[in-house]
This record gives structure tokens, C-alpha cells and sequence, in this order.
């Protein structure tokens, strides 16, 4: 049976994300198809979409590698991530269903019940969840493509601790939620932008206390880790 690409593609993105597949390292089609148990076409095809997207760099001499961003790259994603989420917000004010109502109303109580005894895993599930079903609600496949990439690497590029006031993060999705229900698009998008400040604060600060900062372009390179296999 032929595995889809984009299935490939999204293994190996997630294991750029996680760092599993490290910035800098080689990106070898004939390896990759071992790590993953497919061909390499769809390895292949995987490679020129995750390079459109940003992740893979095609190198002279060297091929196809992990990416390896710049601090000023990383900083323009958090400006271009303040642009967009509240127009997701306000777009899925406008668009919703039922189905993406009920989904985050049941985010948000969970999340709520978890804030004071949950672990910091639990809690960025949830928050992930809840962002991903919030990105769905906009019924727009280019807008949809375009919050979920800077998701991607914003996991990416930044490493945040668990939230000091997870209830209060909580309060505000349960706000967002309620401007979604009402159809307040404009409404909606204004407590996005706060939700998004706070965000962009955590990451910034986080950086600050990274003790290297990010490799830039042409740092040594490291093998890729072909020991586990993707399920």
C-alpha cells in the first residue's frame, strides 16, 4: 500500500518540531524511507513541501537538511503570529459550527477543572487542542494553512515552561469562546490579540533565559537519528 506524502510529511515535521530530527542534519531520502517504512517518492515529495514550508533548506554539497533559524527569524514569526491569530478569532467568530462550539465550550471547562491540579503536559494539550479546533472554526484553507504553520514552528523555534497562572489563560479562552458564540468578530479578535501578548511575553522570556541562542545558517551539522521509527 503506498503511504500518502503528506502522512510523511507529517512525521517528519513532527520530529523536526521535537528536535528528534536536529537543526543542521542531513535529510537523506534512502534514510528517511527506512525511518518512517515507506519509499522514498513520498519521502521525496514530503521534502520539497516541508522546504516550501520553511523546515528543510536544500544545501550545495550537502542536500536536503534540517533548517536551522535565525533569532530574527524567530522574532519575525512572533510578529507575524500577532497578525494573524486574531483575525483567526475573529474569522471563526464569523464562521463557526455548532460542532466547533461544542468542542472548545468542553476545552475550556476542562481546562478550567485542570488549571489547579493538572500537569504542565495536560495543560498544553489542552491549550493545543483548544488553538487547533479554534484554527478549524475559520473555514478558510489558506488562513487554516497559515495558523497552523506558524503553530508548528513556533513549537519549533521556542521551548515555553507550563503557564504561572493557567486559570487565568483559561478565563480568557472561556471569553473567546463566548465572543465565538455570539458571532462578536470584533470582540473576539481584541481578546485574541491580549491572549497572543501573553504568549509572545512567555516566549520572549523564555528566550532571554536560553543559555546558547539559536544556530545560525552553516553551524555544524549532526546525523540524522535513524534508532526509532515513527509509529
Amino acid at each position: 500500500m503506498r503511504i500518502p506524502a503528506h502522512s510523511v510529511c507529517t512525521a517528519i515535521r513532527d520530529d523536526i518540531v521535537s528536535g528528534a530530527l536536529e537543526r543542521g542534519s542531513r535529510l537523506t531520502a534512502d534514510v528517511l524511507a527506512r525511518r518512517y517504512g515507506v519509499s522514498r517518492v513520498p519521502v521525496r515529495e514530503a521534502l520539497r513541501t516541508l522546504e516550501a514550508e520553511g523546515f528543510v533548506v536544500t544545501r550545495r554539497h550537502a542536500g536536503a537538511c534540517v533548517a536551522e533559524p535565525t533569532d530574527r527569524e524567530a522574532a519575525d514569526l512572533l510578529d507575524v503570529r500577532r497578525l494573524l491569530e486574531p483575525l483567526g478569532a475573529s474569522r471563526a467568530a464569523e464562521r463557526r459550527t455548532d460542532a466547533h462550539l461544542k468542542v472548545l465550550r468542553g476545552l475550556v471547562r476542562l481546562g478550567q477543572e485542570r488549571a489547579g491540579n493538572g500537569t504542565g503536559d495536560e495543560l498544553r494539550a489542552l491549550g493545543s487542542w483548544f488553538q487547533e479546533t479554534l484554527i478549524q472554526a475559520c473555514a478558510s484553507h489558506g488562513l487554516i494553512a497559515m495558523l497552523t504553520q506558524v503553530r508548528h514552528k513556533t513549537a519549533w523555534m521556542y521551548t515555553v515552561e507550563p503557564a504561572q497562572r493557567p486559570a487565568e489563560e483559561w478565563t480568557e479562552r472561556g471569553a473567546i469562546v463566548d465572543a465565538v458564540t455570539r458571532r462578536d468578530a470584533e470582540r473576539a479578535g481584541a481578546l485574541m490579540a491580549v491572549h497572543t501578548e501573553r504568549g509572545i511575553a512567555a516566549h520572549r522570556r523564555k528566550v532571554a533565559r536560553r543559555p546558547e541562542p539559536l544556530r545560525r545558517a552553516g553551524a555544524s551539522k549532526h546525523p540524522v537519528n535513524t534508532g526509532s521509527v515513527v509509529p
